[in-house]
């Protein structure tokens, strides 16, 4: 990378679409022009360059509960570092469900720390609910607090909202629960993602949860109790319905490599993004922790399991996890891959200024070298600025 006196940025490597080397010019924090170029005869060159990864459901990092009861505004930006680290520059903060002091605090935080941190604001997009107005099943609600599960309340989410700054753009939600339908809707008339999750609704329920709006499954195929019929299970309408997008946690233990093959082929690569679900766990050593009020066992593979409820507690590996393990499980080509974790994701969201190389976008940048389909992440660009460098 070199900069020079005119602010011009110049980043170079192999296009991760076309396999091509390029040269991607940077003014002022967007992408000036992209111009392929020749390497050397003799020269190896593996590092490749694409856009930023965007992950829409980051419940921690590094240490830092988002959803903590002692959350701080500099413990946001500190975790967000992290984050940078692997290729990640645009994500959502989520809150999980939990109390309603809980939830305005750590939103009002939230907030705070963007305020405070202009990296911090250029990378968070919004923030996502999951919960706490999902199914209180056991197995459906996951590890999700029973205790702190309730029915929809738009006078109470309007109070998250104004805590947040009005930077909720998604919420998780069961369409089964009293009132859901309604708040749906409602939520969807504001610009609201509605997705669906941790949810025991029938067809019925589904199919009318997305005429009112709702257009993403949150992590398709968990959130969901181990035992259910072969038949009547919230999983097959979603599948079967086109206009749901499918969210999928690619970490390689969350789903089976079959159920992703088929969860991709249903789809296709133009309908599914791939999420993390990270907890503040990530990057921390094997041992038991405390998670949502009970206790978790970080295994030394990166299994995250409550034992007491039997199931996953969320996950611990970052988005580009997701992008090898669709590559290995479905054979799919790297482009496809990098799309259903950034371009894709920038599209549900309205990003329309990042998630592609192309004169014009953001400069959210990452490069990479390859080996096989392991990801290494060289260095991270944000608006053009290097946040991360190896």
């Amino acid at each position: 990378m070199k900069q020079e006196r005119d602010e011009l940025i110049t980043i170079e490597g192999i296009h991760y679409d076309t396999g091509n080397p390029v040269r991607i010019q940077i003014v002022d924090g967007f992408i000036e022009s992209i111009i392929e170029t020749e390497c050397t005869k003799n020269e190896k060159f593996n590092l490749f360059v694409a856009p930023g990864l965007i992950d829409n459901q980051i419940n921690g990092y590094a240490g830092v509960d988002f959803s903590g009861s002692n959350l701080s505004a500099d413990d946001v930006i500190e975790a967000t570092k992290s984050i940078w680290r692997e290729g990640v520059t645009t994500f959502l903060p989520t809150l999980l469900t939990n109390s309603h002091e809980n939830l305005i605090k750590n939103f009002k935080i939230l907030k705070k720390a963007i305020g405070k941190d202009e990296m911090l604001r250029e990378s968070v997009a919004g923030f996502h609910l999951e919960g706490p107005y999902i199914s209180p099943e056991e197995g459906y609600r996951g590890c999700h607090p029973v205790q702190h599960i309730r029915k929809p309340s738009i006078k109470e989410f309007q109070e998250y909202q104004k805590a947040s700054g009005g930077r909720i753009i998604q919420i998780t939600l069961a369409p089964e629960i009293e009132g859901a339908i309604e708040f749906i809707r409602l939520c969807t008339h504001d610009g609201i993602v509605v997705a669906l999750g941790h949810t025991n609704a029938s067809a019925g329920q589904i199919n009318q949860a997305v005429e009112n709006g709702a257009r993403l499954s949150t992590h398709l195929g968990n959130g969901c109790a181990n035992f259910i019929h072969r038949h009547k299970n919230p999983i097959w309408p979603q599948l079967a319905n086109d206009r749901l997008t499918t969210s999928v946690i690619a970490d390689g233990q969350h789903l089976l490599p079959e159920e992703i093959r088929v969860f991709y082929k249903v789809k296709g690569p133009e309908n599914i993004i791939l999420t993390s679900d990270v907890i503040y766990l990530a990057g921390m050593g094997p041992g038991r922790y405390t998670f949502l009020e009970s206790e978790v066992i970080l295994t030394e593979e990166g299994m995250l399991f409550n034992s007491k409820l039997n199931c996953l507690a969320g996950a611990s590996f970052p988005l580009k996890k997701g992008v090898e393990t669709m590559m290995n499980f479905t054979g799919c080509s790297l482009t496809n891959a990098i799309n259903m974790a950034s371009g894709n994701v920038a599209r549900i969201y309205g990003l329309n200024d990042r998630g592609k190389l192309a004169p014009g976008k953001r400069a959210d940048i990452i490069l990479f070298e390859k080996e096989r389909n392991e990801l290494k992440v060289i260095k991270t660009f944000l608006k053009g600025e290097l946040v991360y460098q190896a």
